[in-house]
């Protein structure tokens, strides 16, 4: 086989690659395939393939019409399945602006915020907010991993969701939380109207 024909044998098995899994990056690409990092960024350009970032914000915005309780840029993450009243998916790709600097750690409130946000997202309701929360850091996530959130609706009552979420980085589990949120059908006397879709100024007070 050419180097010619090479590339072009690999550049379609990438291309299907992310046609099965769009949120796989050029780092999990790079191992799959035997071949550096570089090699996967100048295959994705030459199929025109957006990085892992862009693909993201355009999964968001093709499912975030779904979501009743949160603007999009009230999201912890990125929004890439959600079936309302039932389960949700977000990414978080973690950044160096997320970390403390001496250790490189990523800073807790940003995984119990993806969980939250996730959690209020996929109630079915106009205002929700969060009640109670059990929450487990299992290990410490360094700058660089990729967290992918799930959230699960496992009880209801009444207006009360009970809902389970784990975020895992790989195959590892390294947050877990349960949640019980509220659907409210209107805001606490003395609380304003929030100005833009959903509940969100109650929601960002719990």
């Amino acid at each position: 086989m050419t180097e010619k024909s090479s590339r072009q044998h690999r550049q379609s098995l990438l291309a299907q690659s992310l046609s099965e899994d769009p949120f796989l990056t050029d780092q999990d690409l790079a191992r799959r395939f035997d071949v550096s990092v570089q090699t996967v960024r100048l295959d994705r350009l030459a199929l025109g393939i957006p990085e892992l970032r862009e693909r993201l914000r355009q999964a968001a915005e093709s499912i975030f019409g779904r979501v009743r309780s949160l603007a999009s840029q009230e999201m912890v993450g990125e929004l890439v399945d959600i079936e309302p009243d039932v389960q949700g998916i977000s990414i978080l790709v973690t950044t160096t602006e997320m970390v403390f600097e001496k250790t490189r750690i990523v800073r807790g409130h940003f995984l119990y915020g993806q969980a939250e946000s996730l959690a209020l997202a996929i109630v079915h309701a106009d205002i929700v907010v969060t009640g109670l929360v059990n929450v487990k850091y299992k290990r410490p996530v360094q700058v660089g991993e990729r967290l992918i959130a799930k959230a699960e609706v496992i009880r209801r009552k009444g207006n009360k969701h009970v809902v389970l979420v784990t975020i895992r980085s790989g195959e590892e589990q390294v947050f877990r939380a349960k949640f019980v949120v509220v659907a409210l059908e209107t805001l606490p006397e003395g609380v304003p109207e929030p100005a833009g879709p959903g509940g969100s100024q109650l929601a960002d007070s719990t």
